[in-house]
């Protein structure tokens, strides 16, 4: 990633108020980035992006992807050169219980944000952000390559597969054979840990809900196995895509895995034991023995393509990354300044060299 590429650029990013946008917001405003937001109100209270006032520097609008004229207007108004698109439903339970406005969201807030796309002539480069989990899971023991059979069990995973494929579609119809030539590309991430985060029914924020609340959190799937990543891992190969995007869309038009190192897919229950250690005091999990819906129990990806065509690779291992973890969420129990821990914690990535 090139850190001058950013200076005075216009980026849209959607979905900006949730964790992951957030990250992203603060992380682009360092770089010199000029930032607008389209989202809806911050999904959870509290939530990082109020917590480090990430809107502070940016022009934050309040918005839903699912209403084209108005994220037309916003784009339009905007004038972006570079367009990453995080605004989704990303919950898979949440997905069981509202399947329609998670296609909705997943599906057609994609199809708008790209039509967008098309009606602002500024635009020059878009990374539609995806999950790890649109691949067809077949619980095998490899990890998925970017040319793997897409599919999804459930309706979170496979709304992500359609919007791979809705993607696809606009870029070999407009965006580089027909209208004008648009870099476009979808990164599939999935697991990120890192301060902040507050999403109900995920594994980190339910952990250190419990370890603040001095409860023994309960765990559904401590066997299952996942490519944990530090927030900034995934979030520096969608700012690298959107460079090479920007210079050369041709050829960097396609999809890109970001993921951990095969040492980092760790199954739950190491997971929650090292975090439990980390906090200290009373925490502990125990077996959460209710039904719950279908989750993949094995899943990782290859991230080869993404290192040997970007020069991307991991920073940080899972260790680093718990302890960083754990650090944020005791700064906030104790009050101390979110804003500021989470600058350093940016700063001390970017100081990190390629293992």
């Amino acid at each position: 990633m090139n850190a001058d590429f950013w200076k005075s650029k216009k980026v849209l990013i959607t979905g900006h108020t949730g964790f992951k946008g957030a990250w992203l917001c603060l992380w682009l405003q360092r770089l010199g980035a000029e930032v607008t937001g389209f989202a809806l109100e911050p999904p959870t209270d509290p939530n990082l992006f109020r917590l480090a006032h990430a809107g502070r520097d940016m022009h934050s609008i309040t918005g839903d992807v699912r209403n084209q004229e108005a994220l037309v207007r916003a784009m339009q108004d905007a004038r972006p050169e570079i367009v990453i698109h995080m605004a989704a439903q990303t919950v898979v339970r949440t997905g069981y219980d509202d399947p329609f406005g998670t296609y909705e969201t997943n599906v057609m807030g994609t199809v708008n944000v790209l039509e967008a796309v098309r009606k602002t002539e500024s635009v020059r480069s878009v990374v539609n952000v995806t999950t790890d989990k649109c691949y067809e899971n077949r619980e095998w023991e490899w990890a998925y390559r970017e040319n793997e059979a897409l599919g999804g069990f459930d309706p979170y995973s496979n709304s992500k597969a359609c919007s791979e494929l809705v993607t696809s579609a606009y870029k070999n119809s407009f965006f580089l054979a027909r209208e004008k030539e648009i870099g476009i590309a979808t990164a599939r991430a999935g697991n990120v840990l890192g301060g902040g985060d507050w999403t109900r029914d995920q594994l980190i924020p339910d952990i250190m809900r419990a370890c603040m609340e001095h409860r023994t959190v309960l765990i559904r799937s401590p066997h299952a196995t996942r490519p944990w990543q530090f927030v900034l891992e995934p979030l520096r190969g969608y700012l690298t895509i959107a460079e090479c995007l920007y210079d050369d869309p041709a050829r960097f038009s396609q999809a890109w895995n970001f993921g951990p190192t095969d040492d980092d897919a760790k199954p739950v229950s190491w997971i929650v034991d090292r975090l439990c250690r980390l906090w200290g005091a009373d925490a502990a999990w125990k077996l959460d023995t209710e039904v719950h819906p279908h989750e993949a129990n094995y899943l990782k990806v290859d991230s080869s393509k993404a290192k040997a065509h970007l020069a991307w690779t991991p920073r940080m291992h899972i260790g680093q990354t718990l302890e960083f973890v754990v650090e944020w969420y005791k700064s906030y129990y104790h009050r101390h300044d979110e804003r500021e821990l989470t600058d350093m914690h940016i700063t001390r990535y970017e100081l990190m060299e390629h293992p």
